[in-house]
Order: structure tokens, then C-alpha cells, then sequence
């Protein structure tokens, strides 16, 4: 029977005993999972803040009503000329409407799928904004602010203001940063807007809203969804886009095909919209885990190397330990119980000198247009992170001294002593 009090005392003598190489092998596990832990909760946080650029500003499913020319034109309506080669000239959209039609009704039924968050109405227009003598176009939407905020992050773009005042203040607007700057307003002042359709109507300024994208900025502005109604002389019922919220971002692309074919609308899902910012996301993933893994590999070769001279150093006292009775078997455990201390104690430092460095990042200014409210570097402290990392300790530490372990077990103390 295996007596672990004397082998983790032998384990501990000869660490002990050689405290410059054993130091040497846990700073190579702490420096390893250190790097790592930063690595990756730098890595991960960044592209985090790079993923909701887009991500959280863009529906799951965005819903409207596309006007283009019908598919079957009148001609093709006629028997006899079913066989003939048509050519039609100057083909026109069909006379329709922006607006959703039975909008209301189909955002309930949207809302009581089980995997749609939320679904929000939109009313988009083309405008004109006011202010003296200068005249500028761009575009307004009208929305739910508080539900915007909720499901699509709304406020971590208004730089002034809040998304509360938009909703409770009848005839106010979210001005673009871009726009207020060209028009020297500020937060309290008032903007005349003048839709395509004619008409001059004055509307406050509750806030400023900042995406990022410099041209969006200089056009884009927001109002609540009855304003615009009221602006455009349209009813309650006048709804031109629906932007869908989902539980599981992988069901974007069924459900948006349901969408259309039930309701003869257009439905553009996230990853047809985004496919080439998705790829540029698993590509930078890709490097991350890849880079991170490395890492922790030529850690383990490290702890290897070392934990392999050490058996070559200490080959008279395994010499002394099998002569006196101790088997292949135990001096294998105290090599192996060595390396496995030397990954505790390396993988423990190892977080705790990663959360430290991560815990500094976080407090570094970082300051992007692109995100106003980020005033520090993004860090992603995902504890699934800390536990790979010690795992990993563990891991390597124990692989890298089983090899060199398993050549003490069969070394013959008779070869060893005779050689002195």
C-alpha cells in the first residue's frame, strides 16, 4: 500500500533542495497561465466590443415591405403570346405603399412565438432639418424608445439625454451628433423638420445619439413613432419596418424565411446582413484560442525540460530510494507528486498575476467614437477562462512529468552505484 505522507515528504525534500530549478518551473506554469489569462480576457473583451458595434444596434430580423416591379408582368397574362420572346419597356413598381399592411396584427403574432424576445414597429421617412438658414437631408425613424433601449442597447449611444425623455416627451427628437454639430444645437433647442411630403413642424431636442459611423451620424435622428405618424398625416396602423429581438440568434434564419412566406414580406436575418463582419469575427476568434493554446503548449515543454534534468540530477538518491526498498512504482509517485505541486502552486499564481494585469487593462482610458459610453479597454473576465487556465496547469504539469517519472521508475540502482 502506497504511503503518500513519506512520498509527498520526499516530493517536498527535493524541491525544496533544488528551490532555483523548482522556482524555474512554476514561474514558466505562472508566467504560461498568467499570459494566457490576460491574453484572453484582452482578446475576447475586444472583439466582444467589435461584435456589438454592429450586433447590438442590428435586429435579429428586420421586416418590410420592398417596392419592386411585379414578377409576372401584364403580357404574360395573355395565352397566344405565352410562346413569344417579350420585350417590355420602362418597367414600373407596382402602385403600392411603404407601410406594412395589418402590421399591428402581425407584430403580436410575432411576439407570441416563443423564441422572438421582442418586436418592435418602426416608422422610417425621409426629412429635411431646419435651423435658420440652413437646410439639411436625412432621414428620421420613429420608435419605442424604452423598448429600443431594452433590446437593442439603444442608450449605449445617446452621448446626452436619455431614451426615457424621447418617450415621454411628445414632440421630441434624438438628433444625430453629427447633424447638431453642423447646426450648432445643443441639447433644448429646437429643430424644424420637413418631410418630403411638405409641411415645416418644430420638435425638441431631448438628446444626442452617437453610432459611430461618421455619415449615419450627419443624417440619422429619432423621434417617438406617433410623432412621425402625426408628421406624415398617417394613422396609428402606419407601420414601414418591424425589427425582431430572438432568444437564439441561430433561429434568425427559419424564422425569417417563415416571415416571408406567410406574410408576402421581405425579412432579412442578421447573418445574410452581416456575413462578412461574422467571418472577420471567427477569424479573430480563430488567432485568439490559437495564440492562447501556444502559449500553455511551450509552458508545458518547459515544465518538461526541467522536470526531466531534475531526474538526472537526483539518479543517486532514486539509487538510495530503490535500494532501501522503495519500489519503481513509488519513486515514479514522488516525481510525479512533484511536478503536480509544481502545477498548483504555478497555476494558482498564474490566475492571480493574469486577474491582476486584466484588472489593470481595465482601468487604461480607451476612448472610440465608435462607442461613447466605452471609457476603459474592454476586458471579458469570463470564468470559464480561469478554469481552463488551471486545468490546463494541471494538465501539462502532469503530463510533463510522467514521461520523465516513468524513466525513473526503470532505472537500475546496481548501474547507478557501481558508476560511482
Amino acid at each position: 500500500m502506497t504511503n503518500w505522507k513519506v512520498i509527498l515528504n520526499i516530493a517536498k525534500t527535493h524541491l525544496l533542495t533544488k528551490i532555483k530549478q523548482t522556482s524555474t518551473a512554476a514561474l514558466g506554469v505562472t508566467f504560461g497561465i498568467g499570459a494566457y489569462i490576460t491574453l484572453v480576457c484582452f482578446m475576447t473583451g475586444l472583439n466582444a466590443m467589435l461584435d456589438n458595434l454592429i450586433l447590438n444596434q442590428t435586429p435579429h430580423i428586420h421586416v418590410y415591405n420592398e417596392i419592386k416591379p411585379s414578377t409576372n408582368q401584364p403580357v404574360s397574362l395573355y395565352d397566344n403570346v405565352t410562346e413569344s420572346f417579350h420585350v417590355v419597356h420602362s418597367i414600373k413598381p407596382k402602385l403600392t405603399q411603404n407601410k406594412i399592411h395589418n402590421a399591428l396584427p402581425i407584430i403580436t403574432y410575432l411576439e407570441e412565438n416563443k423564441n422572438v424576445r421582442g418586436a418592435l414597429p418602426q416608422v422610417k421617412t425621409q426629412i429635411f432639418y431646419l435651423a435658420g438658414s440652413i437646410e439639411l437631408g436625412g432621414n428620421i425613424t420613429g420608435i419605442n424608445p424604452n423598448e429600443e433601449a431594452r433590446l437593442f442597447n439603444m442608450g449605449d449611444y445617446i452621448v446626452e439625454g436619455s431614451a426615457e425623455a424621447l418617450q415621454n416627451i411628445d414632440n421630441g427628437i434624438l438628433l444625430g451628433i453629427g447633424i447638431a454639430k453642423k447646426m450648432s444645437l445643443k441639447v433644448g433647442d429646437r429643430v424644424q423638420v420637413s418631410p418630403i411630403s411638405g409641411g415645416i413642424f418644430p420638435l425638441k431636442i431631448v438628446g444626442f445619439y452617437q453610432s459611430g459611423v461618421a455619415d449615419l451620424d450627419a443624417i440619422q435622428s429619432f423621434t417617438n413613432v406617433k410623432t412621425i405618424q402625426h408628421i406624415l398625416g398617417k394613422p396609428k396602423n402606419y407601420i414601414t419596418d418591424i425589427n425582431i429581438k430572438l432568444y437564439d440568434i441561430e433561429q434568425a434564419v427559419p424564422l425569417s424565411k417563415k416571415i416571408e412566406h406567410q406574410f408576402n414580406l421581405t425579412a432579412i436575418d442578421i447573418k445574410t446582413a452581416n456575413a462578412q463582419f461574422e467571418t472577420g469575427t471567427t477569424i479573430r476568434n480563430l488567432i485568439t484560442y490559437a495564440v492562447s493554446i501556444t502559449l500553455l503548449i511551450v509552458a508545458g515543454f518547459g515544465i518538461y525540460n526541467i522536470l526531466n534534468m531534475l531526474i538526472y540530477e537526483k539518479m543517486n538518491d532514486i539509487a538510495i530510494l530503490k535500494a532501501t526498498g522503495f519500489s519503481g512504482k513509488d519513486v515514479q509517485l514522488i516525481f510525479m507528486s512533484q511536478a503536480m505541486i509544481i502545477g498548483f502552486v504555478g497555476g494558482v499564481l498564474g490566475l492571480l498575476i493574469g486577474y491582476g494585469l486584466v484588472s489593470v487593462i481595465d482601468t487604461i482610458p480607451f476612448k472610440t467614437a465608435a462607442l461613447p459610453t466605452v471609457e476603459t479597454y474592454p476586458i471579458n473576465l469570463n470564468p470559464l477562462f480561469f478554469i481552463i487556465g488551471f486545468s490546463f496547469a494541471m494538465l501539462s504539469t502532469f503530463l510533463a512529468g510522467y514521461l520523465p517519472s516513468k524513466k525513473a521508475r526503470k532505472i537500475d540502482p546496481v548501474t547507478i552505484i557501481r558508476g560511482q
